[in-house]
C-alpha cells in the first residue's frame, strides 16, 4: 500500500518541533520523458524515469538516516493540521519539494513514511529555490538545505554533518560543491535571498558566484565533501564506476545500483558503461 505524506502549507504554521533542520530534496515526478532526458540515450524513456526514482529512493534514505542519526530521546508534538508531527529527539527531517501539484500520489512508493511534501513554487529554477527557502522557514523548520536529486551517492554523514553545522552559532551557509562546478546542497540559518541572485544557473560559475554572494553579506561558508551530479552520458559512467567499480560501500546507492547491475545482466555493459 502506498504512504499518503503530509503535504505542507506554507500559509499555515506547521509547528515543526524544536530547532529542527529541512533536509528537502528538490523534485521532479519522475516521468517518463520528463526527467533526465539527457541520459538518452544510452537509457530509453522509461529507463531514465525508473533511474530517477531510484534516486529518489537512494537519496531520501540517506536523509532519513541522517535525520534519525542527528539526536536522541524521543517526543511528539502535533501540528496545527493533519497528524501529529513524530520526532525522536533528532535535529533533522526530511521533506520533497516537488512539481508539479497534483503528484502527490506519484511519491507514495518511493519517498519514506517519514516524508512531508511541500509543492514548488516559481517558473525559474532560481526562483524554485528561493521560494523553498522561504516556505520551509515559513513553516516552521530553523534551518534548511536544498538537495538536488542527481546525486544519488551523497551519504548519510554528509547530511548530518550540514544540519549539525546550521546549529552552531553565528549565520552561516554551507555548501555541498559539485565537480561540475555547481553544489549538491546548499543550507541556510535564515531566508538570505541574496545568495540566489544573479547567479548564472546551470554553468559551471554557479558555485564561485554563491561564494562570491557569501562574501558580499558577510557570511561564513562552509564546505562539505566534493560531489558529482549525474546528468549525463559521461556522469552516468562515472556512476557505473563508483557503484559497480568493486571499491564503493554496499550500503551508498543500493537502489541505483541494483537497477545498473539489472541492466548490465540483461544486456551487457557496454550499452551503459563501456570498457
Amino acid at each position: 500500500m502506498k504512504t499518503i505524506h503530509r503535504v505542507l502549507n506554507p500559509d499555515r504554521q506547521a509547528e515543526i518541533p524544536g530547532r529542527m533542520c529541512a533536509l528537502a530534496v528538490m523534485t521532479k515526478a519522475p516521468r517518463a520523458g520528463q526527467v533526465k532526458t539527457r541520459l538518452v540515450p544510452p537509457l530509453t524513456h522509461d529507463e531514465a524515469a525508473e533511474l530517477n526514482s531510484c534516486f529518489l529512493r537512494d537519496i531520501s534514505a540517506a536523509i532519513l538516516a541522517a535525520s534519525c542519526s542527528a539526536g536522541a530521546g524521543s517526543s511528539q508534538e502535533s501540528g496545527t493540521h493533519g497528524a501529529p508531527l513524530q520526532t525522536t529527539g533528532r535535529i533533522a527531517r526530511g521533506v520533497g519539494v516537488y512539481t508539479p501539484r497534483g503528484a502527490e500520489a506519484e511519491y507514495g512508493d518511493i519517498l519514506p513514511t517519514d516524508f512531508l511534501l511541500m509543492p514548488q513554487r516559481g517558473d525559474h529554477f532560481g526562483d524554485r529555490l528561493i521560494l523553498a527557502a522561504e516556505d520551509l522557514f515559513k513553516v516552521g523548520f530553523a534551518s534548511v538545505c536544498l538537495i538536488n536529486s542527481d546525486s544519488p551517492t551523497v551519504p548519510a554523514e554528509t547530511f548530518t554533518q550540514a544540519a549539525g553545522l546550521l546549529r552552531l552559532p553565528g549565520d552561516r551557509i554551507v555548501l555541498g560543491p559539485c565537480d561540475d562546478g555547481g553544489y549538491y546542497l546548499i543550507g541556510l540559518k535564515k531566508m538570505r535571498r541574496e545568495i540566489f541572485e544573479r547567479i548564472d544557473w546551470s554553468t559551471e560559475r554557479v558555485l564561485n558566484q554563491t561564494l562570491q554572494r557569501a562574501s558580499e553579506s558577510g557570511l561564513d561558508v562552509e564546505l562539505l565533501p566534493v560531489g558529482y551530479d549525474v546528468d549525463d552520458r559521461r556522469t552516468l559512467q562515472w556512476l557505473c564506476r563508483e557503484l559497480l567499480g568493486g571499491n564503493s560501500r554496499d550500503e551508498v546507492a543500493p537502489n541505483t545500483r541494483r537497477f545498473l547491475t539489472e541492466i548490465i545482466k540483461r544486456e551487457g555493459r557496454a550499452r551503459i558503461w563501456p570498457v
